[in-house]
């Protein structure tokens, strides 16, 4: 996909390289890799990437949300670093998604469900890949893009998570991420 022209920054996306240090990088790999994951399954489409969810899941095929086993302790320090990142209180991130992404596998354009509250921090580990977002259409759509080095964390609020869609094209390399998120008021009170 070209990407037109140079568009400022979504507000609302904040970047932060060495978010993690290599060592703690190289634990969180290890950590990932010897987790049970699956493959996401879309209307009987399995994908390419692998997933693991913490506090709640989320059911892609009945967009649901459900209380699921907790964050492991051993993300409880990322967690913490990444509500900080976030500007929100200790407690705030009630689900972890660790996500395999292997050679070659990426994540379609898409908004975070509903479900999930207004900030989202993403944790990037193993390859560098990119991230891509997108808001408008036809002429007045405009599209970022944002390089996810190793080690990097994101944060996605406002219009950046509300407004404009992300996705990851397929990476060139092996590649893990740890999103944490918040659930809506409305959510968590049910």
């Amino acid at each position: 996909m070209a990407l037109r022209g140079r568009v400022e920054l979504p507000e609302g996306l904040t970047y932060r390289d060495e978010f993690v240090t290599p060592a703690e990088e190289l634990g969180l790999i290890e950590l990932a890799a010897g987790l049970d994951m699956h493959h996401v399954v879309i209307r009987d489409q399995p994908s390419r990437r692998l997933v693991r969810h913490f506090g709640y899941g989320y059911d892609y095929e009945s967009s649901r949300v459900r209380e699921g086993e907790p964050i492991p302790y051993e993300l409880e320090p990322l967690r913490r670093r990444a509500e900080e990142f976030a500007g929100l209180d200790d407690g705030s991130f009630v689900e972890a998604l660790v996500t395999f992404y292997p050679v070659g596998a990426g994540i379609n354009w898409h908004r975070d469900a509903p479900a999930f509250g207004d900030r989202i921090v993403g944790v990037s580990l193993g390859a560098p890949s990119r991230m891509q977002l997108r808001a408008g259409e036809g002429q007045d759509r405009r599209v970022y893009e944002q390089v996810l080095e190793p080690r990097s964390a994101y944060l996605l609020s406002g219009p950046a998570r509300r407004v404009w869609q992300h996705h990851i094209p397929p990476t060139r390399g092996d590649r893990y991420s740890v999103t944490f998120r918040t659930l809506r008021r409305a959510r968590a009170a049910a």
